[in-house]
């Protein structure tokens, strides 16, 4: 019988950061970059005084005698390593087999604590912050109580900072704050009321989104951090500032408190109580956005028209509604219409109600017509109007003015209203999104890029930003800045995931190997979970749709193209017949929808709230569609929705004008004359 010696060790864990898709891009490549880091680990844990005691893949296991050797071989470690690495370091009981293996619970908190940690950072448990003394135990700052993987208690957690930050006891200055604005916590007695203090947090985020000299992490991703994780959100954010607080509400008198807290040293540098009226909170809102502007030295200019007092009723109903305009769900975004209509009718000065009460009324339309065709356009538009009346910087109204203009054409006001927005809001997330998607839309894709970095940067939290990202940096040929985009060392606190897996089915089906696309649709379940049922049987049809026959295939596909029963034309199905070896089929479906003015729907699932009319346009110009654009007969169709007419008068011409193997400019021109349009 083999007895197990137990003893204490300090364990360091870590790992390689974007292991798996570094692999997938170049497995010879980084199997010698890991056999190389194999190398320095050793070097590094025996420098210490330590030795590594196992290893698997990319990872590694080092033990320690001392503490403090293993905290100065873990900053060594994080700050050194090429490619990035992430650890974990945790004082615990471990059992010694006779090979020299050591297993239990302290192993398994130093590899918990890993998969926590940031790529070239580093989580040190409690109980070693505990055991050590020194320069390097001040360079440790807490990080809150984590709950780890699969383990039921939580752990209090250390960061490692850098030096220079510990020995002036303050993070380093950056030139670009990052906020995040977490929800208030709701410490009413009734629960119900939380939809109050997400209210409270989101319009002081939406204040200050004013301000360009002030970079704040969108809703989106910032509220994901509630309770326990709350903790978690600067280091998963990449936050420099945290604002935090709670909310107090009975009847018509609210308690906010509110504090600004510095990320790296966990410093308090602002902190208030305000007893109020909700009449008062868009002011109260304004003032709090104020000060922590100055406490960032940062000056911000409030221009509401709206700050007087507002009916507490009416400012209720306007923030039960705020969840739903970020909605994708026609059927959520209807319901709140009503609340609305009483809002504004109550507060008849109210423009951001009057502004949501438009966007909410323009997202419920059919986004694959005309607005003017709908019954309520009249109704939305004289919203809209009322809103840019009050305010003429409302955000939503200036989205939805731009939703209401025709599906295929005035690409430029468009964009002009988009550009708008953003001066307004140049922080807000979904300005930012739909300004990217409208370049886009005419084909601009190099111009997204920078709207689409500052998206990742303030909603890091969202699959969707980061699928868009990654397709634009698979379009420009950069496939691994894309892959390592689409890599997430922590999968469950990002939402919308089934986009990642979306956007790399392009690639695969690429190869044109159909037991590859079984097998990655297989590897991708978990991740495709949350996706409308839609998506993944279409991704399924089209793997065994590649698998017939050709002249199969070419019945199938007919089938699919044909919208003479009225069904709307999907233009994600043309770009796959394209790609099938059937771009005839596809340009004969979409040339028929159009001259029987039949419905062209730019997305498998159909259009959704919120979106810009016209969207469609979007997907001729991403990777998906590259077969249709090479054919000469893509000029001929942008002429058909209108393109041409905002490139010839703008002379911002696509990007791909320049890399179809025929003469792009030319062939508009071309199109355009024999439409009678030149």
């Amino acid at each position: 019988m083999t007895v197990t010696t137990r003893k204490l060790a300090t364990i360091v864990a870590l790992d390689v950061a974007g292991y798996s898709a570094r692999t997938e891009a170049d497995e010879a490549r980084t199997t010698a970059e890991v056999a190389a880091l194999r190398k320095v680990i050793e070097g590094i844990a025996t420098k210490h005084g330590g030795r590594v005691f196992n290893t698997a893949g990319d990872g590694f296991m080092l033990e320690f005698g001392s503490s403090l050797s293993a905290v100065e071989a873990a900053f060594e470690l994080a700050e050194t390593c090429e490619p990035k690495v992430r650890v974990g370091v945790h004082l615990g009981d471990v059992g010694v087999q006779p090979n020299g293996d050591l297993l239990g619970h302290g192993v398994n908190v130093a590899a918990r604590l890993m998969a926590q940690s940031a790529p070239g950072s580093a989580l040190v448990s409690g109980a070693v912050r505990q055991s050590i003394r020194g320069p390097i135990a001040e360079r440790l700052q807490s990080r809150g109580h984590l709950k780890l993987d699969k383990m039921a208690e939580t752990i209090e957690a250390f960061a490692l900072v850098a030096a220079s930050s510990a020995s002036a006891g303050a993070q380093p200055k950056t030139t670009e704050p990052l906020l995040a604005v977490l929800a208030f916590d709701n410490l009413s007695a009734d629960p119900e009321m939380q939809f109050f203090s997400d209210g409270v947090a989101e319009e002081i985020i939406q204040t200050l989104m004013r301000s360009a000299g002030l970079k704040v992490i969108g809703r989106t991703s910032a509220f994901q951090f509630r309770g326990e994780r709350k903790a978690l959100a600067a280091q998963a954010l990449k936050a420099t500032h945290v604002l935090d607080g709670n909310v107090r509400r009975s009847g018509a008198k609210m308690r906010v408190s509110a504090q600004l807290t510095e990320a790296g040293t966990g410093t308090a540098l602002w902190g208030e109580r305000y007893d109020r009226d909700v009449s008062d909170a868009f002011a109260l809102q304004d003032e709090i956005a104020g000060r922590v502007a100055a406490a960032l030295n940062k000056t911000l200019p409030i221009a509401r028209k709206d700050v007087a007092r507002i009916d507490p009723q009416a400012y209720d109903l306007y923030m039960k509604s705020r969840p739903a305009l970020g909605s994708f769900d026609v059927e959520v975004t209807r319901r709140t219409i009503p609340l609305l209509e009483v809002a504004v009718a109550r507060a008849p000065a109210f423009a951001a109600a009057w502004g949501a009460l438009g966007f909410a009324r323009t997202a419920i339309f059919s986004q694959l017509q005309d607005a003017s065709n709908e019954p309520g356009y009249n109704v939305a538009k004289a919203a809209v109007e009322r809103a840019l009346e009050l305010d003429a910087a409302t955000s939503h109204a200036l989205l939805a003015q731009a939703a209401l203009l025709p599906a295929f054409g005035a690409y430029g006001q468009k964009i002009a209203l988009l550009e708008a927005a953003e001066k307004s809001e140049p922080n807000n997330t979904n300005v930012l999104a739909l300004l990217a998607s409208a370049y886009q839309m005419v084909g601009r894709t190099t111009a997204t890029l920078p709207y689409l970095e500052r998206l990742m940067q303030l909603d890091p939290m969202s699959g969707w930003a980061r699928h868009f990202y990654a397709q634009e940096l698979f379009r420009l040929n950069r496939p691994q800045e894309a892959i390592e985009v689409l890599h997430l060392p922590d999968e469950t606190s990002v939402r919308g995931l089934w986009w990642l897996p979306r956007m790399q089915w392009g690639m695969i089906m690429g190869k044109g190997d159909p037991v590859a696309m079984d097998r990655f649709l297989s590897d991708q379940a978990l991740r495709l979970a949350d996706a409308p049922p839609a998506i993944v049987s279409a991704l399924r049809r089209t793997s065994s749709i590649l698998a017939m026959p050709d002249a199969e295939r070419e019945t199938v596909l007919r089938r699919a193209l044909d919208v003479s029963r009225g069904r709307a034309l999907s233009l994600e199905t043309c770009n796959f017949a394209a790609r099938a070896g059937f771009a005839e089929l596809a340009y004969q479906a979409l040339f028929d929808a159009l001259s029987n003015d039949r419905p062209i729907a730019g997305a498998i699932i159909g259009a959704n709230a919120g979106e810009l009319r016209a969207m469609t346009c979007l997907q001729l110009f991403t990777v998906d569609a590259s077969t249709l654009r090479r054919d000469p007969r893509f000029a001929k169709l942008c002429v058909r929705l209108g393109l041409y007419d905002y490139w010839h008068e703008s002379g911002l011409w696509p990007d791909c004008a320049t890399e179809v193997p025929y003469d792009f400019k030319a062939e508009c021109e071309k199109a355009a004359r024999e439409s009678g349009l030149a």
